[in-house]
């Protein structure tokens, strides 16, 4: 499959939005929707081979497991049963696929109140690992 272009004028979230701006949205999505999750899904800055997602910013019901989420992801991205991709919590880890969302929420949000993720192909996986500790290859 051939490399998907970058969007050059795509920054993360977290620059688009000063960290009072997303706690007060966090705040205002928690106090309207509380038993929802905040969660922003983003592509690894150097992906080339997913899409980019139409949306970055989800409301997920807590008791959604990692499993769901990531078929709800995965059928955004209208990808094919051949594809693979990862979905890293905090850019660091990958989350178990039976946890539920207010377990990886809890374990992860970020001070902003936000769960960060982002996801991947199985080729930029490997170099994420290897950036992660430092590995050369």
């Amino acid at each position: 499959m051939p490399p998907l272009d970058k969007c050059p004028h795509a920054k993360p979230f977290k620059q688009r939005k000063s960290l009072a701006t997303r706690m007060e949205e966090v705040a205002g999505i928690r106090a309207k929707f509380p038993t929802k999750i905040p969660v922003i899904v983003e592509r690894y800055p150097k992906e080339k081979y997913l899409p980019l997602l139409d949306k970055t910013k989800f409301l997920v019901p807590q008791e959604l497991t990692m499993t769901q989420f990531i078929t709800i992801i995965r059928n955004r991205m209208s990808l094919m049963p051949s594809q693979a991709f990862y979905l890293l919590v905090n850019n660091t880890s990958l989350a178990s696929m039976s946890q539920i969302m207010t377990e990886v929420y809890r374990d992860h949000k970020d001070e902003d109140g936000f769960l960060y993720m982002t996801y991947a192909s199985q080729e930029m996986f490997g170099s994420i690992v290897a950036n992660f500790f430092n590995i050369d290859f």
